[in-house]
C-alpha cells in the first residue's frame, strides 16, 4: 500500500472531489435509490457550492490517490463536542477500487485523524439497505440506533453506526 497517499483537500480540490462523486454515486445507489432520488441528492450534496459550504462548516475533505490518480474520498466533522464524537460525513471509493482494503485504509486514516483532535467515538449513517453496512461491521461499528432523515421529498432510512475509538 506504499503507492497510495492520502492528505486533505482544499477548496480547490472541489473540482476532483464532484468529479469522484459523479463517477461513485449512481453506481453505489442504484440497487436502494429511485434515479430521481440519486439524482436529487447529488444535486443537494455535491454541487461545487454544496462542497465549498460543507468545508467552510467544519467538514474535513480527504483525497485517496493512488501515484497522481485520485480514487476516492471522505469527510469528517466534530458532531458533539461534550462526549468527543465526530461523525464521518462520507467515504467513498471508485467502484474498481473497491474490495481491495483501501476502504479500510481510508477508515484508518480518519479514525487515526479523529483520535488525534481527542474523539473518542466516530458515528457514520449509512443507508439500511446499502451492503457496506456489513463493512463498516468488520471494520469494528455497531448499530447504535436508527434514524431517518428527510431531504427534500425523499427519505433517507439509516443506521446510525458507531466505533469506540
Amino acid at each position: 500500500m506504499s503507492n497510495y497517499k492520502i492528505r486533505t483537500a482544499t477548496i480547490s480540490d472541489v473540482p476532483t472531489i464532484k468529479a469522484l462523486a459523479e463517477a461513485i454515486w449512481e453506481p453505489t445507489y442504484k440497487s436502494i435509490l429511485s434515479k430521481e432520488q440519486i439524482e436529487y441528492m447529488f444535486d443537494v450534496i455535491y454541487t461545487s457550492e454544496a462542497l465549498q459550504q460543507q468545508m467552510q462548516d467544519g467538514q474535513t475533505f480527504l483525497l485517496l490517490y493512488q501515484d497522481e490518480q485520485p480514487l476516492g474520498f471522505a469527510a469528517y466533522s466534530l458532531k458533539d463536542a461534550g462526549e468527543k464524537v465526530y461523525k464521518l460525513n462520507k467515504i467513498y471509493l471508485l467502484p474498481e477500487c473497491q474490495g481491495k482494503g483501501l476502504g479500510k485504509l481510508l477508515i484508518a486514516y480518519v479514525e487515526n485523524e479523529v483520535k488525534q483532535l481527542g474523539g473518542n467515538i466516530l458515528d457514520l449513517n449509512v443507508n439500511k439497505y446499502n451492503k457496506a453496512k456489513a463493512f463498516y461491521e468488520t471494520c469494528g461499528y455497531h448499530v447504535h440506533q436508527e434514524e431517518d432523515i428527510p431531504i427534500g421529498p425523499y427519505w433517507m432510512n439509516d443506521y446510525v453506526m458507531r466505533k469506540q475509538l
